[in-house]
């Protein structure tokens, strides 16, 4: 099925002032002196990769070490799995933004697949991307593309939610890779549209009647061009794809305004964002509006800004301090019109840049600007991702191998003490040996009587874990849910929408409020236990692990700013489109759903983590005191069996230090940063 696809090509051209040349030599020092590699991008991502496996692989040592130790729970272990399986289908993720004509397709293809030597992308006048489009490498899928039918917007279901669903998308594979026809034909469909009747594009959120408040509205029975997708999924083996980059690629305003989720979502997840514009027509009228109503009110994330097609203004009949000192006032006029610093903006041709890297021209890469953006953007996309690894699993997985070392720690403690007793009963006669049996069996005895009130207590964190659960469970969002519908009124209009989010974010701050006073209920009684059992049977003092919802509290926060940028932005006050304001709502639901399972799941790995070791070091002092009292009932029976029963600890002392050494060795390498 071939159609043509029906988009005009169209190109807003604001003519721009003359403007203040501004640090003309640090432009031109700075394009001679970011002069990059021409796998800058691959070579870091690569290493950025064997970091993920690195570390992946000291915490599956650490769990096979887990198991051999005997030190095994389902839970806890089933949660370390997860964390092996979060590393290794980590992914980078690169957001395009741009209104269409600017050529964001030709630097998708310059940027992350001119390793495929032709154009992957398709790359022409006009519209070429009708649909939201993500590329990235799933071993499992194999090559092929995803697409979503444009028709699921009728439903209340999410693009992220569709994506655990298979069976509402289409796939067509790619069988030949090695067939440039055949890729190029399966990636003309995300470019494809159709016509629909005004009723059909309403019903889809595609058509509102206030937009054409003061022109002529189309008649009742016309028939105008929708995408045939609402999004897509392009999923090939290139080099940096496979590296775990993924690149999502918008189609401009008309797309970010009618889909909240990504502005809501998507682009706030990406680790980087790049913004691009047109070198000759400058900051256009449509461009400040996606610029200030979906990429600037995102917070956290890098924006670099690429002014593309410099190569409009090179000129054989100047010379190049002319053309440098026309991109460098370019460059200047961009910064002012976005309000950002001039070191973001990227003078950038990706026409030239692409086909440079085919033909291996180092010389015009670093002309046409792509080595110095490509420098950048590894430089602040990668550093953000590895803090966050770094902060989520590397600081869980520590915690849970210094939880181990301390149970090792107490046993080496208990060793030695039972060596320097035994040792002392050399020479001794068996009234004495006596003696320390009777002692032995009174704190035996003691410690049996204690098991039983630590076992209430467990029982007592396990009930207040539930109620801490409890504030975080689908069944008490639901709840919260319910109450944000009644203070919308059902209106579906920004007023009600502004109610809405005051009930839905003063609810979710109450929730945090609670669950923050239950955790520390729950670890004042752990401290407590901890400090007994050191100060009165010397086991290993830990510090239980505070619960730290701060990042999901910041999440939260960001969510509820977005909220606000949303529903004060342009697209909602001027339209109130009852459809792009209930789509806004589904997504604000559908991310806190989201957000509460990830903080639930932490919630329970923090109780798992902070009570888990005090009991384990419970029995395992239980198991010391009994191999002890049996050891000296031996002793006593036989005085020939001391010196078997010394050798026999010293064994173990010896083991129990290899594994003090091996917990040393896994903490040294889960916490092995990561470095170019």
């Amino acid at each position: 099925m071939t159609t043509k696809t029906n988009a005009s090509a169209a190109q807003d051209k604001d003519a721009a002032d003359g403007g203040k040349v501004v640090a003309m030599d640090d432009f031109v020092q700075s394009r001679q002196a970011k002069v990059a590699a021409i796998d800058s991008i691959s070579r870091r991502l690569t290493q950025f990769r064997r970091w993920r496996e690195d570390l992946a692989q000291a915490i599956a040592d650490y769990q096979a070490w887990v198991e051999r130790q005997g030190f095994s729970d389902g839970e806890q272990d089933l949660r370390v799995y997860e964390l092996v399986e979060m590393l290794q289908s980590d992914k980078l993720t690169v957001a395009m933004v741009a209104e269409f004509s600017r050529g964001k397709s030709e630097l998708l293809n310059a940027i992350f697949f001119s390793d495929y030597k032709q154009r992957l992308l398709p790359s022409s006048a006009g519209r070429t991307t009708m649909c939201p489009t993500e590329l990235r490498w799933d071993e499992k899928d194999g090559a092929c593309i995803k697409l979503l039918p444009i028709e699921t917007r009728k439903t209340a279901t999410t693009i992220s939610e569709y994506k655990r669903t298979p069976v509402h998308w289409t796939t067509i594979h790619i069988l030949k890779l090695s067939s440039a026809e055949e890729v190029r034909e399966a990636l003309s469909e995300i470019t494809k549209t159709k016509k629909v009747n005004i009723r059909e594009a309403q019903e889809l959120g595609l058509y509102d009647p206030k937009q054409f408040a003061g022109k002529p509205a189309p008649a009742s029975g016309d028939r105008i061009d929708v995408p045939v997708w609402r999004h897509a999924i392009v999923n090939f083996p290139s080099p940096l794809l496979k590296q775990g980059l993924v690149v999502l690629d918008t189609p401009g305003l008309n797309a970010l305004g009618v889909e909240p989720e990504l502005t809501f979502t998507t682009l706030p997840n990406a680790q980087a964002i790049l913004f691009v514009l047109a070198a000759d027509a400058g900051v256009t009228k449509t461009d400040l509006e996606v610029w200030k109503s979906h990429v600037n009110t995102i917070r956290g994330n890098p924006h670099l800004v690429v002014l593309n097609k410099i190569d409009i203004l090179w000129d054989e009949l100047h010379d190049d301090a002319v053309v440098d000192k026309t991109i460098a006032r370019q460059i200047e006029e961009t910064s002012r019109a976005l309000n950002i610093d001039r070191k973001l903006v990227f003078p950038v041709s990706a026409q030239k840049g692409l086909v440079a890297k085919i033909k291996g021209d180092s010389a015009m890469i670093a002309k046409s600007g792509l080595a110095a953006l490509e420098d950048k953007l590894t430089q602040d996309m990668i550093p953000t991702r590895h803090m966050l690894i770094r902060n989520r699993i590397v600081h869980e997985i520590s915690g849970r191998v210094e939880s181990s070392r301390a149970l090792i720690e107490s046993r080496l403690n208990g060793v030695n003490k039972q060596l320097t007793e035994l040792k002392a009963l050399s020479g001794k006669n068996r009234e004495v040996i006596q003696k320390m049996i009777v002692r032995m069996r009174t704190e035996k005895q003691k410690y049996d009587k204690e098991l039983e009130g630590f076992q209430l207590t467990r029982a007592a964190l396990s009930k207040q874990a539930q109620i801490l659960l409890g504030h975080l469970s689908m069944t008490n969002l639901d709840d919260l849910i319910k109450k944000t519908r009644i203070s919308m009124n059902e209106s579906w209009s920004t007023r009600g929408l502004k109610n809405g989010m005051t009930t839905f974010f003063t609810g979710t701050r109450e929730c945090m409020e609670k669950v923050n006073i239950e955790s520390d209920e729950i670890r004042k009684v752990v401290e407590a236990i901890y400090l007994r059992l050191h100060t009165e049977y010397g086991l290993a003092k830990i510090v239980p692990p505070r619960l730290s919802l701060l990042p999901f509290v910041m999440e939260f926060k960001k969510l509820e700013e977005r909220a606000d940028v949303f529903r004060s932005s342009p697209v909602t006050v001027m339209t109130e489109q009852h459809f792009v304001i209930k789509k806004f709502f589904i997504t604000l639901v559908s991310q806190a759903r989201q957000l509460f399972t990830e903080c639930n799941t932490a919630s329970k790995n923090w109780f798992q983590a902070a009570v888990t070791p005090v009991f384990a070091q419970i029995q395992q002092h239980k198991a010391t005191i009994d191999r002890s009292f049996e050891a000296l009932k031996k002793i006593h029976e036989n005085m020939d069996t001391l010196g078997e029963r010394i050798d026999e600890l010293e064994d173990v002392r010896k083991d129990l230090e290899d594994q003090m050494k091996t917990t040393d060795t896994l903490l040294e390498r889960i916490h092995r940063p990561f470095s170019e």
